[in-house]
């Protein structure tokens, strides 16, 4: 089953066509991730997935259900499906570790303390953190905080976790440690994962399926093994220069 289908999708702002009918199917319980070059329109097709973005033409089903022409409160409804992790990790620097992952279940309200805290900690120990409820930002490293934004997103339970380039700065090291945290997430918790990145290696090592946007429209797609026999011309290219940059 399809969580995420994108169908003949367009978007433009102004003179500039970013997306020019993107087809995309993302099923339940896997990764995908949307690989391209800067400015290719990767995060305006995420924009579209979560309904922040509404396209020309096409459309966006999430979990069955169209999602064009939804009322805000049925845009609310379907976004409370997805968990974000960003770029920067966008935590709040002014909050311990603990309180962080509390967030979005302190901000929904009616859970009692204890409950608050089992939940903070049963999402820690799926990103592979324990004991370090008292820390804050500044003192851990970026893909640690990368891990603690994927517990603060696990907490209310998403059925659909989207990446927004999760491995940007970071060192081989951190990388690889990220890259695992996805993996881990999708097989201990089931969600469906969504990347946006650039990251060819890692990429083909979390990724059950990649699509490869170019141009506004996805030109290639397939596992990490057949994209590496593409010979789709862009893709060659791509993958050439990432092979001679190893």
């Amino acid at each position: 089953m399809a969580m995420i289908e994108v169908s003949g999708l367009h978007r433009s702002f102004g003179e500039n066509h970013v997306l020019r009918g993107v087809d995309l199917a993302v099923e339940e319980g896997t990764t995908t991730v949307i690989l391209g070059s800067s400015g290719s329109g990767k995060s305006v097709l995420m924009k579209h997935m979560i309904g922040l973005l509404t396209p020309d033409r096409g459309t966006v089903r999430v979990d069955g259900e169209e999602i064009q022409g939804l009322s805000e409160h049925g845009l609310a409804r379907v976004r409370r499906k997805f968990g974000m992790v960003f770029q920067s990790a966008a935590l709040f620097d002014s909050l311990n570790v603990f309180d962080n992952v509390a967030f979005p279940l302190v901000e929904r309200g009616g859970l009692p303390r204890r409950e608050i805290a089992d939940r903070v900690h049963e999402k820690l120990d799926v990103v592979g953190l324990r004991g370090i409820d008292d820390r804050y930002p500044e003192e851990m490293s970026g893909g640690m905080r990368k891990r603690v934004a994927l517990a603060r997103a696990l907490a209310l339970d998403p059925k659909i976790v989207l990446y927004d380039e999760p491995t940007t700065g970071l060192d081989p090291i951190a990388t690889e440690y990220v890259d695992e945290m996805i993996v881990s997430a999708q097989e201990r918790v089931g969600v469906t994962s969504v990347v946006i990145s650039h990251d060819i290696g890692s990429a083909f090592a979390i990724a059950d399926r990649c699509a490869v946007l170019h141009e506004g429209a996805v030109v290639a797609e397939g596992t990490p093994a057949e994209l590496r026999e593409s010979r789709q011309p862009f893709v060659r290219r791509f993958l050439a220069l990432w092979y001679q940059r190893r």
